[in-house]
This record gives C-alpha cells, structure tokens and sequence, in this order.
C-alpha cells in the first residue's frame, strides 16, 4: 500500500433467501435443476402476469435486518428496475429503491491489527436474475446459453458504507456477515452456486483528503480470498494511474482468477439510467411492530455473542471458540462437551479429528454420521485411561464409518490399554536390555534418548500400554541405579 494514497472501500452482499419458493411466484429455488426447468409466467415475465410477495422471504430479510442491527422500517415500496440484458426476462428487476425494507446497522471487524466498525447504508430486497452462459468467451465462435431458473429467487441486497480502508478489512467484513446471515438460517452460505456474491466499490484519494475519489465496482467476487485479491490488485492499479497523473473511468470490472487482474466490464450506470419507478403490481411493504417483535425474538444466538459465552462459561480458548462458530459445528460441540463432561477435550476432537474428516471426504456440518454422544464416548475411553489418545483416533475412522460405538470397537479388537504395571515392566526391562547404549546415554546425562526409549516400549507393547504408566516406570527404572 501506498504512504501517499489510502483506498476507500465499500461492500454491496447479494444474499439469496432460503426460501423454498421464489419471491414473487410458487416455481422451486432448488439449485441444479435442469435449465429453464423452474421457471413459469410470472418469473419470466409474461403480459397478464401478477406477482405474490413471499411472506417467509419477508420473514427472513427482517430477521437478517434486525441481526445486523438495521431499524426495519415500517413501510417499504418495491420498484421496478430497468435494465436490458438477456438473462433479465421482464426487461426489468423488482426490487426496492427510495424505501427499502431496512436502514443504518453494522458490524464490528477486526482487521489488521485493530477493531473497526463498519456502518451499512440499507437493507433492500429484490428478486435475482437469471444466468448467462458463455461457450467461447474469448473465440470468435461465441455463444451465450441463458438459464431462468434463478430469476426470481429472493434476494437481499446488503450494502456498505465506504468505511473500510484495506482488502483485509473488506475480507473480515464479508467474512463475519456470512457468519451471520448462516448461523440465523437466512442463507446458506454457498459462493460457490453464487448464493452469496459481493460487489466491491473500491477508489483511492490522497492520505489527508476528504474528497471521494471515482470509484470502480469489482461485480459479482464469490470467494473471500478472491474478494481479498481483487481489492488488493484494484487498489494498486488505481494508485498507479492516479500518481501517474491518469484519471480512474467510473466502471464496472471483473476480477479474473486466472490472470490475476481485473478488466474492465462495462461503464459504471447511475441510478437514473435505470429508471426507477414504483412497481404498480405490488402494494407497499406494511411490516407490523409485532412482526418485527416476533422475530426478533426468534433469531437464535449470534455468531459473536456465542463466542464469547463457549470462552466464559467452557473456559476453552478464543480461537477454538472461532472455529467451532465459523465451521457450523458449534451445536455439536455443546452436545459433545455436555455428554462428555470435558469441554477442552470435546473442542479438540470435534475442531481436529471431526473437523479434517468432513472436510476431506466433502460431507457437509450438517449431514455428520457420527452422534455427539458416541464422540462423548469415545473421550470417554480416553480420559480413564481404557485406550490412549493415539488408539483412539485410530477408532475414531471406523466408528465414522460403521456407527458403532467406540465401546464396541475396542471390545472387539482388543484394543484397551495394558494398565497392569508388572505386565508393563516386563516390557520396559525387556527393552532396557535390548537398548543398553540408549540406556546409558540417558544416565549419563542425555535427556533426548528417553523419548527413544519410550517410543520403544510402546512399541514392544504394541501400542497397548498405558503412556502415562509406561513413562513412570520407565524413569524410575532408568534412574534406578
């Protein structure tokens, strides 16, 4: 980053609501069907075709508003869009403009090093698009194949004051509010099958100047590291042409993954070249108190308050806390702390061994095969000294597999620990006396061979004896002279 130039940075979040039906017509929102399979008179856009507003997406757009502490207002108008583009059936978007459903809010980040908050401008609702898709983008034979299915899904548009300063500041923000908008149900968090995009509107002034400068608008990132990199190339590009004594085009861009960069898309529209006018099928938006009440009190905990309750009242750490909130697996480990009786424990398991295995075979949090009371008893084992840590994560796969329980594994493969001491001391004095040079080694002083010839006992144990066991024998028959 440049001493002479500071970036000014604004999110806009496109969150699709995870209604099972569109916003304004009874057609599935299901991702994957066959294209132009969801679609029917009203989504694209038919004459004679009246829209319905959907009462849940209502429902959850408030209970996203009140989330991210916005006042929802009491009346909202939805307006009619106009833009031209193929996968835009009515020749228009429905959506809202000079009274959206939601105002003010934001979230706290942190980011390089400091704590910032990040105000919102509004909440506005509005239905998606369809899809574009291009065979032979760069060739001369191009062809543009358009899909219908998402026009119409419920959307909610979250935009951003331009009050972050740094790629990593954006990242943190586009970060948290996912958190959020998960964890109370609204969304599901898929960037990948673009139900949650963000636009960036970056620009750079002098350090010192009040001033805007002209900002450009990176559409549609769907990753947060690619959010970070396209703000970060964006940001220098605009410092290059800004102290090079060049003027920044207001314009929309792309960020291209493979290159790296951004490219230009198309010049930047204001909002009177859409046109804006009140939609004449559809009444105001009335959102009652009692309404707004309801569903406040229905949100579940949020991400942050949650955190901090896993720190005060399970005593384990802030970054496991983190993590156990950001994987969606926070549920989980409550029920595996309550049954297991060891919360530090339950973290480790559930943050570790639980949390590679669904990442590595693709299964999502919510479809985990293996109950929190089995992952309860299996810490069991471990914690009266039944198997050691080692053995158990050598269970932990086949009870992920099977559905037995860790009881019934260890039962049926023999697998419990060799707590009996004198059993034990057989085979460290057995060991001793294969490894004399080790032996005196240690008593001469060196310390590192007794991890040696504890890896030696267990071996000679076959990975049954207890560790803890087998380190007090071992050091008192080493330091038996």
């Amino acid at each position: 980053m440049s001493s002479t130039y500071e970036a000014v940075i604004g999110l806009e979040i496109h969150a699709q609501l995870r209604t099972a039906t569109k916003i304004f017509c009874g057609c599935s929102t299901a991702f994957g069907a066959p294209p132009n399979s969801e679609v029917c008179p009203v989504c694209l856009g038919q004459p004679g075709a009246l829209p319905v507003l959907n009462r849940q997406a209502v429902d959850y757009a408030v209970m996203a508003a009140l989330a991210l502490g916005c006042e929802v207002q009491p009346e909202s108008i939805f307006a009619r869009k106009n833009y031209f583009y193929p996968d835009l059936p009515k020749g228009y978007q429905i959506s809202q403009y000079e009274r959206p459903l939601a105002l003010g809010g934001g979230l706290q980040v942190t980011a390089d090093g400091e704590s910032h908050f990040v105000r919102l401008t509004r909440i506005h609702m509005e239905e998606d698009a369809g899809k574009s898709l291009h065979e032979g983008f760069r060739d001369s034979d191009t062809r543009t194949y358009v899909d219908y299915n998402r026009s119409g899904v419920p959307l909610i548009e979250i935009v951003s004051e331009p009050d972050m300063r740094s790629a990593a500041q954006a990242s943190e923000f586009f970060t948290r509010l996912r958190e959020i908008l998960v964890s109370i149900g609204v969304n599901d968090g898929n960037m990948e099958e673009g139900s949650l995009r963000c636009d960036a509107n970056v620009s750079v002034r002098p350090i010192g100047q009040e001033q805007l400068g002209t900002k450009a608008e990176v559409k549609n990132v769907n990753s947060f590291r690619y959010l970070h990199k396209a703000i970060e190339y964006e940001i220098e590009r605009q410092i290059d042409v800004v102290s090079g004594g060049g003027r920044i085009t207001q314009e929309t861009r792309l960020w291209d993954s493979d290159r790296g960069e951004t490219t230009s898309m198309r010049s930047k529209e204001e909002a009177h070249d859409y046109r804006y006018f009140p939609e004449p099928d559809l009444p105001p938006l009335v959102v009652t108190p009692d309404r707004v009440e309801r569903l406040r009190r229905e949100l579940p905990e949020l991400p942050e308050a949650r955190r901090k309750r896993f720190v005060t009242s399970y005593g384990i750490p802030d970054y496991d806390a983190g993590v156990l909130t950001q994987s969606g697996l926070a549920d989980y480990f409550e029920q595996v702390a309550g049954a297991a009786g060891n919360a530090k424990a339950a973290s480790n398991w559930v943050m570790g061994e639980l949390l590679r295995t669904l990442n590595d075979r693709g299964t999502a949090v919510t479809d985990v095969p293996l109950t929190p009371a089995a992952l309860a008893g299996l810490i069991a084992l471990v914690e009266k000294g039944t198997i050691s840590n080692a053995i158990a994560k050598d269970v932990f796969p086949k009870m992920y597999d099977s559905g037995r329980s860790a009881d019934e594994i260890v039962s049926a493969e023999g697998l419990a620990q060799n707590s009996d001491e004198s059993s034990v001391l057989d085979v460290i004095r057995s060991v001793m006396a294969a490894n004399a040079d080790a032996v005196a080694q240690y008593r001469a002083g060196s310390q590192k061979t007794f991890g040696f010839l504890v890896g030696q006992v267990m071996k000679g144990s076959g990975g049954k004896a207890n560790p803890k066991l087998a380190n007090t024998l071992l050091k008192r028959e080493l330091d038996a002279q």
